[in-house]
């Protein structure tokens, strides 16, 4: 089979590799049908994530057709057409019997890491995949559901969901504040929604990016390259900042941001992955009564979110802008990584 293969930092080749197997009785493999770039990828290609070893597949995303399932298998079937999640997770330990899949304690690399695909074992940028604890990991895809629908399950809204949402508590009423329209800022944006706030403000230094922002539910926009851009967001609340800030960008001066612009006993609600150490002004922000979380994608809420993009509560199929054919990745990563050049958000790879 043919899949994209990490050959150290910047180098990436589509090239001919060995067909997966069957190595567990839980797992099954996967024809895939569609599959998808994320930012996790670029840092891996950067260099970034020095676990990951020269000649694995990358890859996180996708969906496809089971062509094989291991002994115990009962619940799927070869030719069910299913989403994959991101994160793998045995279904037993103590963490994910709390929901916390992105800890799983069984996974097949290190213990306590639930994100395995394209960074520990061979992931989805291919045309054939292992999936291990099948049955805890993949999600069936109702009839009708598109793959541009189904593809964003996999990683993008449930991150920018229970990331940015949950984890920053939105509540009806709230102003919400959005630092970064990308795909996962878009995502929180789009999923805040369900919760009833009275003002989504998108925040971001690329004006098409922040016309995007209210094609996906952002109430207000603000341009952060202003000088006055701060101004611009408290003269939208009482004065007093928002009741959520969600980061999405993952660099220490939108991190900052959001906690300038939080109001007392308000939450800020980390998505973007940082790279390395952010200031935090505890001196300042003690005496606001801050609540701040961060953390990886449990995908604990994928089944319901399937729900609501089936029933077209959500348009998911809105983030796809780019469409490639397998043999075309390597453009697709060059469109992908020039986003704003491109006008792209995610790109779908057939």
């Amino acid at each position: 089979m043919k899949a994209l293969v990490y050959q150290g930092p910047g180098k990436k080749s589509w090239e001919e590799v060995p067909n997966p197997v069957i190595k567990k009785a839980t797992d099954v493999i996967v024809k895939m049908v569609a599959t998808t770039i994320c930012g996790t990828d670029l840092h891996i290609l950067k260099g970034d994530v020095p676990e990951v070893e020269i000649g694995r597949i990358l890859g996180h995303e996708g969906i496809g057709v089971i062509t094989e399932v291991g002994s115990s298998v009962s619940q799927l079937k070869i030719g069910d057409r299913v989403i994959l999640s991101c994160v793998s997770s045995c279904g037993r330990c103590s963490y994910c019997r709390q929901g916390l899949y992105s800890h799983c304690l069984d996974p097949e690399g290190t213990p306590g890491i639930g994100w395995i695909f394209g960074y520990m074992i061979d992931g989805t940028q291919a045309e054939f995949v292992r999936v291990p604890f099948a049955e805890n990991s993949v999600y069936k895809m109702p009839d009708g559901m598109s793959d541009k629908e189904g593809i964003l399950l996999s990683d993008i809204l449930p991150t920018g969901f229970e990331m940015g949402v949950q984890y920053g508590a939105v509540s009806p009423g709230d102003v919400v504040a959005v630092i970064g329209s990308g795909p996962v800022g878009l995502s929180a944006v789009m999923t805040s929604r369900l919760y009833g706030p009275s003002k989504v403000i998108a925040i971001d230094l690329d004006s098409a990016r922040l016309k995007r922002a209210t094609q996906f539910g952002a109430t207000d926009t603000v341009n952060s390259g202003d000088a006055d851009w701060k101004e611009q967001v408290l003269a939208l609340t009482d004065g007093l900042g928002v009741d959520v800030a969600i980061e999405a960008v993952g660099i220490p001066a939108t991190f900052t941001m959001a906690t300038e612009i939080v109001r007392p006993g308000g939450n800020v609600a980390n998505i973007g992955v940082h790279g390395k150490s952010v200031e935090l002004k505890l001196n300042e922000l003690w005496i606001k009564n801050i609540d701040i979380s961060m953390g990886l994608v449990n995908t604990n809420t994928l089944g319901m979110l399937l729900k609501l993009v089936a029933e077209h509560k959500l348009p998911a199929e809105e983030f796809v802008t780019h469409e490639f054919t397998f043999d075309q990745v390597l453009d697709a990563y060059d469109v992908f990584a020039n986003a704003s050049k491109y006008d792209a958000l995610k790109v779908l790879i057939h």
